[in-house]
């Protein structure tokens, strides 16, 4: 039930990023802006649990535990809101 939650307020937060970029500037730059920036906390919010589950190389480092699904989707919404709160924040000081 939660990850239904989890990915249907997302999924509503993603569409008012898309709608403002699209309606506040130039429609096709701001739209791939958007989506590029929306594809890294979407993926941790929706995949949280597969996205934990890798172990391997990465970067030249090697990974050797798990990470909670939970803590993989908190960091996407960490991304997918505080980011721009903070950017909010710093623009109107």
């Amino acid at each position: 039930m939660l990850t239904i939650v989890n990915r249907l307020l997302s999924l509503g937060i993603a569409g008012l990023y898309l709608w403002v970029a699209v309606h506040t500037s130039d429609p096709i730059p701001a739209l791939i802006k958007t989506l590029v920036y929306l594809a890294l906390p979407m993926a941790c919010i929706w995949f949280g649990d597969a996205l934990g589950e890798y172990t391997g190389w990465m970067d030249g480092e090697y990974i050797s535990n798990t990470t909670p699904g939970f803590l993989v989707a908190f960091g996407g919404w960490l991304v997918l809101v505080g980011v721009p709160l903070i950017i909010l924040a710093l623009g109107h000081s």
